[in-house]
């Protein structure tokens, strides 16, 4: 299991906070070694404010974290400073089957999620492709949406851009659950 560790301080915490990067680093690097993981990765963002979105050591590191790694943060506060970008982020690491571990307020995904993940339940948003069971625990394929995903797949495999087959899919009057044409996002979680 790989750990990918992303720390962060603006220059005004570097002088009042004393959580610097280094320290940072020792606590997650610590967390690794004491939950099995292999810290694979350091992502920092030196002197760049939490409330910025476009960080390139965070984007770095979230391209970096794939199915069953864990993103590493000493607390929240260092992955961003806006609760609704936080969650943003944990929904991407949930998509890619990462796990989220933030250190100073004990939130860790890797086991109850594993466990979920384990057993074939959810553990988050009802992915496009899918729906609950009747025990409203397990997912269950949606065979006509699993149809729409496997052409987006193959129009993808072609080399058509997102949109054109956002485009593609209008044409063939296939619509997103709220009945309105796919957007390249939708069209992303589907062929990624």
């Amino acid at each position: 299991m790989k750990a990918y560790a992303y720390i962060r301080v603006s220059t005004e915490e570097q002088a009042t906070d004393g959580v610097s990067l280094d320290a940072q680093k020792a606590k997650v690097a610590a967390w690794a070694d004491l939950n099995g993981y292999e810290l694979a990765g350091v992502f920092m963002d030196a002197g760049i404010s939490g409330t910025k979105a476009d960080r390139p050591g965070l984007a770095a590191a979230l391209s970096a974290v794939g199915k069953g790694d864990a993103l590493v943060v000493y607390s929240l506060s260092r992955l961003s400073r806006s609760t609704k970008h936080t969650i943003e982020i944990s929904e991407r690491l949930d998509k890619a089957g990462a796990d989220l571990v933030s250190i100073s307020e004990k939130i860790d995904t890797t086991t109850a999620m594993q466990h979920k993940k384990a057993k074939g339940e959810r553990v988050g948003a009802v992915p496009y492709g899918k729906a609950l069971a009747g025990d409203g625990v397990a997912l269950v394929d949606v065979p006509a949406e699993q149809e729409i995903i496997a052409e987006a797949r193959r129009l993808h495999t072609a080399g058509l851009s997102l949109r054109k087959i956002a485009a593609v899919l209008a044409e063939k009057g296939f619509k997103a659950r709220n009945g309105k044409v796919f957007a390249a996002t939708q069209i992303q979680r589907m062929v990624a």
